[in-house]
C-alpha cells in the first residue's frame, strides 16, 4: 500500500504553480496559490523540520536587527 504525506503532496503543488509564468495567472489563482502554501505551513509548524525552520528564520531576523543597530 503507497501512502502520500500531504505535506509533501502540498509542496508539489505549490512548486508546480509557483513555475508558471506571473502574467497567465488570475487573481483567484494567485489567491488560491496563497491558501495552499498557508495549508502546507500549517502542517509543517509543528514538526520537527518546521521548528528547525522558524529557529533559523529567528536568528536570521535577529542578526540582522543586530546589524542594523
Amino acid at each position: 500500500m503507497v501512502t502520500i504525506n500531504v505535506a509533501v503532496l502540498l509542496a508539489v503543488v505549490v512548486f508546480v504553480r509557483l513555475r508558471r509564468r506571473t502574467e497567465a495567472r488570475s487573481r483567484f489563482d494567485e489567491k488560491l496559490t496563497v491558501v495552499i502554501v498557508l495549508a502546507l505551513g500549517i502542517l509543517l509548524a509543528p514538526t520537527a523540520f518546521g521548528e528547525g525552520v522558524l529557529n533559523v528564520l529567528g536568528q536570521l531576523v535577529g542578526g540582522v536587527t543586530q546589524a542594523s543597530r
